[in-house]
């Protein structure tokens, strides 16, 4: 089948190279795409928020399958507007995308639907986020409703820090702190039919030892030798199931990726949050272990036949992402800077170079375009090689003053 892949980071990058190693895949197409996807798939200069022009591009390439990555267009229709020129499409509509797109409507179904998560309230008033402040107490839990590029969360000892942020937003989520190691839990679905893949845990924080501030994610591993045996069926049962049925229920029926991030609490696991789309960077480490075809997956869901295709198929072994970002990330990330040492590390025996933050400059050069510039993935027989391997490569790459965490896939809980 001929696949196009939507989107420009590192997750479009991770999936469309997925789909270049699949033998049910004869052509690989991704608009707009990055200088390292242009190595596995045909790129189209489309804006992925413009669906009328995204359905074009799918009907002029006679596209099979159309997977929209990032959640902007999701939120904005996309997938919409491809299903409606007749084209099979990965990914929610929008008014299923509001799982990611709104905080406040997800604590909505997730109440429907009686799935364990947070005590929050939705502020939208000073006034109202000083009173949930005080209510909930530190350290303080404060979300934007909107959409923010895994960026829109403080969790912060700091009152003053976390009202700021709080009277920032037009309208935000305050939650009570959830202890406990968090988890994500990716899950395939047509709307009916769930098919969870295996565990992952990310980093969040800029710095080594979960320090400095939050970001969109600087590494990832898989799988998790200490979770719970029966992690991923009680939440499938609890968690992931009802959701779907909920959804189903309002006559928005969810039909792509729902994430879900969890903490492993005290007192049992909690939602921390929904995504409607692959996480990033935990899809790289992922994608890189996945026996089962991803085309079939992708195909299954946005068909309605996923019961044909059976659970996920995993590799042996374990998988590692890290992340290089730029100078400054993710404050305010420098761009424009030359990165070198990438085939280097791409050559290296495990190893994959996912592109996420580049171009080419006028010059022909490879450089810097966004906070996190790449994610250097790599797979071992166990996480100790799987690491070693990753930093292998990390250790190739050059940019000026970019940065990485050390202790990746490092301190795992007992």
């Amino acid at each position: 089948m001929k696949v196009l892949v939507i989107g420009t980071g590192g997750r479009e990058h991770a999936l469309s190279l997925a789909l270049s190693r699949d033998s049910q895949v004869t052509e690989v197409h991704a608009a707009p795409g990055n200088p390292g996807m242009a190595a596995v798939a045909t790129l189209h200069p489309v804006d992925p928020l413009d669906g009328a022009a995204v359905a074009d591009l799918a009907t002029r390439i006679g596209a099979d399958l159309v997977v929209v990555g990032p959640e902007a267009p999701l939120v904005a229709g996309v997938a919409d507007a491809v299903r409606e020129v007749g084209i099979a499409s990965f990914g929610p509509t929008a008014e299923a995308a509001q799982l990611e797109g709104s905080k406040a409507f997800a604590k909505q179904v997730m109440a429907a639907a009686d799935v364990p998560t947070a005590m929050a309230r939705v502020c939208e008033t000073p006034e109202q986020v000083a009173d949930a402040l005080d209510t909930f107490g530190p350290p303080y839990v404060v979300k934007d409703d909107a959409l923010a590029a895994g960026k829109g969360v403080v969790v912060t000892e700091d009152r003053q820090a976390a009202y700021d942020h709080g009277v920032s937003c037009a309208r935000v989520v305050i939650e009570e702190f959830l202890d406990g190691p968090e988890v994500s839990l990716f899950a395939i679905t047509d709307g009916s039919t769930v098919l969870p893949l295996q565990p992952a845990q990310d980093f969040k924080r800029a710095l080594d030892g979960d320090a400095g501030p939050n970001t969109g994610g600087m590494g990832a591993y898989t799988p998790l030798a200490w979770a719970p045996e029966n992690l991923v069926s009680d939440v499938t049962q609890r968690v992931l199931l009802p959701t779907v049925k909920e959804m189903a229920a309002r006559g928005t029926p969810f039909q792509g990726l729902l994430y879900a991030g969890l903490a492993l609490t005290s007192r049992g696991t909690r939602v921390v949050e929904f995504n409607a789309r692959f996480g990033d960077p935990e899809t790289q480490a992922l994608l890189s272990l996945l026996k089962t075809p991803l085309s079939a997956l992708l195909h299954g869901a946005a068909t309605g036949t996923l019961a044909q295709v059976g659970l996920p198929q995993w590799h042996e072994g374990s998988a590692v992402t890290v992340v290089v970002a730029s100078e400054h990330y993710p404050e305010s990330p420098v761009t424009g800077d030359r990165i070198e040492g990438v085939d280097e590390a791409d050559a290296l025996e495990g190893v994959d170079v996912i592109h996420a933050g580049t171009k080419i400059d006028e010059d022909g050069n490879l450089v810097t375009a966004g906070g996190r510039v790449l994610s250097v993935t790599a797979v071992g027989a166990d996480l100790d090689e799987a690491r070693r391997r990753a930093y292998a490569g990390v250790d190739l790459v050059r940019i000026r003053g970019a940065h990485h965490r050390r202790d990746i896939a490092a301190n795992l809980p007992e």
